[in-house]
């Protein structure tokens, strides 16, 4: 079955040491829960995707190098990679420095590390997106960021005819930038968000790097008046998956941030989860929305309407012929 314990970091510069295999990384982390299971014989895996209509992804990595954990954590929590890459390719992943067995498509049973060997995998992480008579459509050495990768799985699912280089070169579209936004109202480290009876809810922002909805967010939603006020009700603090810090969680527990985004299921950025003043998570609401939606989201836990509506979509609504009738713009698509 496919190595679930976790994903291996990775570095898109010329391989560092060798770590022994099956040696756990204080830096390692979880593989999507989207990957696949698999008996790692690829001739059977590449013929089960075929039948659904899909092509193989085989990803190798190792533990220990961050550019495996930036694809794992930043490219694989945008929803438009992770539709795309789910709907067109079945997801395998591999331990460069592994010892399981894999049938590769000569027939020949190698170990992870020695498949690596005979694939000259160099770079981590390695993919390698194969064709349903086996052949590599294309291999990509190294981490892309988020924009770029997307632009990559298109090439490979459309076929596209010219060279990925030019490909690359004509699809170019905005980055999101490389660091996370500054914003005053953010609780500062080190992160305490225990929760006390009677006090504020918490609403709790995951982001990450080279995130455009991310970018987005800041520079629309959390510059309108209307939400800014809404902030003043509540605790917000923010988390960029898979940061490793040390924090408090609104239950009082002590863990690590990325286990905690963990043990929460979080996928998706950006993400904001609201907790009441009891540290329960009340909402959340996954993927940022138009700047409307999410200052209602912020609306709902803060007022406490989403003890009486349990329909948030009704609430919107709601929200909207009240602030109409107070003759106030409300337009659900702004």
């Amino acid at each position: 079955m496919l190595h679930r314990r976790h994903a291996c970091l990775a570095t898109l510069l010329p391989l560092c040491a060798a770590v022994p295999a099956q040696v756990a990384s204080p830096h390692a982390i979880d593989i999507p829960p989207w990957f696949a299971d698999s008996f790692l014989e690829l001739n059977d895996d590449v013929a089960e995707a075929a039948r659904a209509g899909k092509r193989v992804l085989l990803y190798f990595g190792q533990d220990g190098c961050p550019y495996c954990r930036e694809l794992m954590t930043t490219n694989f929590s945008q929803r438009s990679i992770v539709d795309k890459t789910r709907t067109n390719f079945i997801a395998l992943a591999l331990n460069m420095w592994g010892d399981r067995e894999v049938t590769w498509l000569d027939g020949q049973v190698r170990t992870e590390k020695a498949l690596a060997r005979h694939l000259q995998v160099q770079f981590t992480p390695t993919l390698l997106f194969l064709e349903a008579d086996g052949r590599i459509a294309l291999r990509l050495n190294g981490y892309q960021p988020p924009e770029r990768f997307e632009a990559v799985l298109d090439h490979v699912i459309q076929r596209r005819p010219e060279p990925l280089a030019d490909w690359l070169k004509a699809q170019a579209k905005p980055a999101g930038r490389p660091a996370l936004a500054q914003a005053s109202f953010l609780l500062p480290a080190p992160l305490n968000l225990q929760r006390r009876r009677g006090g504020k809810p918490l609403a709790l922002l995951f982001e990450t790097r080279h995130c455009r909805a991310c970018d987005e967010m800041h520079d629309q939603a959390f510059t309108r008046p209307a939400l800014r006020a809404q902030l003043a009700r509540l605790d917000v603090a923010r988390l960029a998956l898979g940061d490793r810090q040390p924090i408090t969680t609104p239950d009082g527990r002590r863990l690590d941030a990325a286990a905690w985004a963990r043990e929460l299921s979080v996928a998706f950025t950006p993400s904001v989860l609201f907790f009441n003043d009891r540290g329960r998570e009340v909402f959340r609401q996954e993927g940022y929305t138009r700047p409307f939606h999410f200052e209602s989201a912020f609306d709902y836990v803060a007022s406490g309407a989403w003890q009486r509506e349990p329909q948030f979509q009704r609430f919107v609504q709601a929200r909207a012929e009240r602030l109409r009738a107070a003759g106030r713009p409300a337009d659900l698509w702004k």
